[in-house]
């Protein structure tokens, strides 16, 4: 069961949290307006490594120090399994290198927590670092990473900002140094790989079948009438893409349905419908002609706004092993 892996998913999602926060700059201006001083400022993984540096450097742990600032740390704080992102564990897809075909089982989603630190002197440094963070996050933001090499298998990873808490702190009197520390906290949607596998034959699915009929008066003078051969094509939508919703319900009987945009429907194509798969006879502007329930679903009541998805060649390749193939060749 167990083998030795290793994709650095959390490890890059780090990578991508903080690269959202290396190139922040704070500006002083004098009285005219005019800019004296410019300071990027620094920034680095912590405050762990700050609390053993300086048990290694001052022993004297009664002796007071000062953090240089404006600086901003940031550091991981808890590591959740995220329930509402599941999906089937027996769900896989198949990709092809140059070294022949790969297979990979859908990743397993969690949620990684950080904190940002943000540490200033002054309250306008404060407000000039916070005012170039927050406003990309509303409360969200996207980053494409690469998340397994092997493959080249790329993924958006959401950064959420949940809070952001404030403290003004002051060492001794009101005449010492004054420290203001916000923290923002964030949660970023991540996901992580099961090993990527070489394909196997008894394990593959199976992308071409033929059937020969053959006639002949005697066994060893048997010729070949005619081959017949059959595509297996996807019967399920995998990629989760929506392509339009319905503009009104839909019931049981119904052949006809109704889209908000069917410029992204084909004819002669498979489409799902929570779960019911229809085939798709006709497009009439944003009326089409479908055969409902297909392939082991039932017809059912589906209601206006319903997420409409396409099942497209891309599917195909992202049938799951031993999963129930269909063969739509009778409407071609």
């Amino acid at each position: 069961m167990f083998e030795h892996f290793y994709y650095e998913a959390i490890r890059k999602t780090v990578i991508a949290f903080g690269t959202l926060f290396n190139n922040i700059y704070i500006k002083h201006k004098n009285k005219s307006g005019k800019v004296v001083s410019t300071l990027k400022v620094p920034f680095a993984y912590g405050p762990t490594q700050k609390f053993l540096a300086r048990l290694e450097q001052s022993p004297d742990l009664n002796k007071k120090i000062q953090i240089t600032t404006p600086r901003i740390s940031m550091e991981i704080v808890g590591l959740t399994y995220d329930a509402s992102r599941k999906s089937s564990t027996m769900r896989g897809f198949l990709t092809k290198d140059s070294t022949g075909p790969k297979k990979s089982y859908l990743p397993v989603p969690y949620n990684v927590n950080f904190e940002l630190s943000i540490f200033t002197k002054l309250e306008d440094d404060m407000f000039q670092i916070v005012e170039q963070i927050i406003p990309y996050f509303q409360p969200q933001y996207a980053i494409t990473i690469t998340a397994v090499e092997e493959i080249q298998e790329k993924r958006d990873i959401i950064f959420t900002l949940d809070n952001i808490t404030m403290t003004d702190n002051y060492e001794g009197n009101f005449d010492d140094r004054r420290a203001l520390i916000w923290t923002l906290k964030f949660t970023a949607k991540t996901y992580i790989f099961l090993p990527v596998s070489s394909d196997s034959t008894e394990n593959s699915i199976i992308n071409r079948v033929t059937i020969g009929f053959v006639a002949g008066d005697v066994s060893d003078t048997v010729t070949n009438d005619i081959d017949i051969s059959v595509t297996p094509k996807a019967v399920r939508n995998y990629t989760g893409t929506v392509v339009t919703t319905l503009s009104s319900d839909a019931l049981v009987e119904d052949r006809f349905i109704t889209v908000s945009d069917s410029s992204n429907l084909n004819v002669k194509t498979l489409i799902e419908i929570n779960g019911e798969i229809l085939y798709v006879e006709a497009i009439d502007q944003n009326k089409i002609q479908v055969i409902r329930g297909l392939y082991e679903t039932k017809s059912q009541l589906q209601v206006a706004g319903s997420d409409v998805l396409n099942i497209t060649t891309i599917d195909n390749n992202l049938i799951p092993v031993n999963d129930i193939l269909g063969f739509v060749s009778i409407f071609e």
